[in-house]
């Protein structure tokens, strides 16, 4: 646990060092949903029910900007090499690193999401399976999408390879994460979606980050 913890602190210092990244991170997810209304028209009722899954899509696009700066930087300089050799749990720091990566980005577009909602008029009864639809599926893209990066490290333009390889395995995410705001605005209940979403999250939070490690032990040797 306080190699847990001290990976943690440490990326979560070097990534306020670089809050440009961050904002950048947190504008794209706003202005790119921005853009919708003036592509399908500023009908309120066609927004509210094309809301979740823009928000969705857009909250996934904005991890992906994010993905190649997980593992890059310690990669670059020979941090990696020495935890794979140092008697710690390679598989460890890197649940660390993927917690730093998603308090930085995916809670960021948690907290950001009310403001497109009141933007695309979604109904205020939705509003809270939204964002626990994002608090609960925002870890996923960030384990999912490390696997993505630990694979393309040392890679010939691996920031266009994580895409290829992370955007597929999101697709149940972005099923279940719209499907549950999509029953909260029909007025049925949403557990079930909401149930799969946590379902396939617990999943990613065993496989993620042993699949990770295994990535990053490979491309190090």
């Amino acid at each position: 646990m306080n190699t847990f913890l001290a990976v943690l602190r440490r990326d979560l210092r070097l990534a306020l060092r670089r809050s440009g990244d961050l904002a950048t991170v947190v504008l794209f997810f706003i202005l790119t949903a921005s853009l919708f209304p003036f592509g399908v028209g500023p009908d309120p009722n066609l927004l509210a029910r094309m809301a979740p899954g823009i928000v969705w899509v857009t909250a996934l696009l904005a991890v992906l900007l994010s993905l190649e700066r997980i593992f890059l930087a310690d990669y670059e300089d020979g941090s990696l090499e020495l935890l794979r050799i140092s008697p710690v749990s390679l598989e460890l720091v890197v649940l660390a690193k993927i917690t730093a990566h998603w308090l930085t980005t995916g809670l960021p577009l948690t907290t950001a999401a009310p403001i497109l909602a009141i933007l695309f008029n979604l109904p205020s009864e939705a509003l809270p399976t939204l964002l626990l639809t994002l608090l609960i599926g925002t870890p996923t893209l960030s384990l999912v999408g490390a696997v993505g990066a630990a694979l393309t490290l040392g890679a010939r333009r691996g920031g266009v390879l994580i895409p290829l390889l992370v955007l597929p395995l999101n697709v149940p995410v972005l099923i279940f994460g719209t499907g549950a705001v999509d029953a909260a605005i029909s007025g049925f209940p949403a557990q079930a979606n909401l149930a799969l979403l946590g379902a396939v999250g617990a999943l990613m939070l065993f496989v993620g980050p042993v699949a990770a490690a295994a990535a990053v032990r490979q491309a190090v040797e």
